[in-house]
């Protein structure tokens, strides 16, 4: 998840305010799946270059990497940045599904795309999703990375890395639904007001990622990204929250794909997580940051979009640590 923890209208964000200084396909693109489902997704960077799937936190959405730095990044590298909206978040039609049954959505995404493998990226809240295209679709996947990414409670170790405030965001929204549902419907009232009260969510990151969210970009990208998840209500962040709180529907034990695993030390998202879930997957290759938190992607950008897409998976090495 983005932070400690919306029905506001940014419409079109990204198109009019970067279109000078990069390439960026109109953030209102939508494709038809199967049952006449829709998914609202993103493309950002060099729109005929090597496409990468990206996965937003949560409660994010298909602008969370409308940064004109990042975009320019990706165009520099020749990446087409692909992010889709998960159900009932910006975009995309609410469905229920699971965090097993998530990779289903997104293989029939990648048809409608004419992408047949493809490098795939979560940050944060995505992560888990990756896990479980990893796990499930490991043949339409040349390469898998989690950065910033939660674990699985049920693994040993992990319930003990929660701090009080997490136990209790977790706790409320898989046992009294509809107060979490409530606080949720307060934070998207809120920013329906006053679009920047957004960064008060993210008054307990490390120093490094207030410096990191002090730049103007960032600022900017988080108050359009944020916003657009309750586009549609809170059903869709709420949904995705509370999956993650239950048992993830595979073991990461039973992932054959190698797996890359990037995380800041001083994360919100406590690095113990980080390293039980490189130790549980058999191929993880970890690398973890001194110093740096939760927008450890921003700052290595160019790095980790190099990483993506220049792994073999099919070569990638064991189990390592980097620091």
């Amino acid at each position: 998840m983005w932070a400690h923890f919306s029905v506001s209208r940014f419409d079109q964000p990204a198109q009019k305010i970067y279109q000078k200084k990069v390439k960026i396909m109109s953030t209102r693109d939508s494709s038809r799946l199967s049952g006449g489902r829709t998914v609202g997704y993103a493309e950002y960077g060099d729109l005929m270059g090597k496409p990468v799937i990206y996965l937003h936190g949560c409660p994010s959405s298909r602008f969370e990497l409308s940064n004109p730095d990042l975009i320019g990044i990706a165009e520099q590298l020749h990446i087409r940045l692909i992010i889709p909206d998960r159900p009932g978040i910006g975009l995309s039609d609410w469905e229920s599904y699971t965090i097993a049954s998530y990779p289903d959505i997104l293989v029939q995404f990648a048809d409608q795309l004419g992408l047949d493998r493809f490098p795939l990226m979560g940050v944060s809240s995505g992560g888990k999703f990756v896990a479980a295209c990893a796990w499930k679709i490991p043949q339409r996947l040349t390469t898998a990375t989690i950065v910033s990414g939660t674990a699985p409670f049920d693994l040993p170790g992990v319930k003990e890395t929660l701090s009080k405030q997490d136990r209790l965001l977790y706790g409320t929204a898989v046992k009294v639904p509809w107060l979490f549902r409530l606080e949720l419907w307060k934070i998207a009232r809120d920013v329906k007001k006053n679009p920047a009260s957004i960064l008060s969510l993210f008054a307990d990151l490390c120093q490094s990622d207030k410096v990191v969210l002090a730049q103007p970009y960032v600022k900017r990208m988080m108050e359009q990204t944020v916003p657009e998840a309750f586009r549609q209500g809170t059903q869709g962040a709420d949904h995705d929250l509370t999956i993650e709180a239950r048992p993830w529907g595979f073991a990461l034990q039973d992932i054959k794909l190698p797996v890359n695993v990037w995380h800041g030390e001083d994360d919100i998202v406590p690095v113990k997580q980080a390293r039980i879930v490189a130790e549980a997957i058999p191929n993880a290759r970890s690398r973890f940051f001194p110093h740096e938190g939760h927008l450890v992607f921003v700052s290595h950008f160019e790095e980790l979009l190099s990483t993506v897409v220049g792994d073999d998976s099919d070569s990638l090495p064991g189990k390592s640590s980097i620091s």
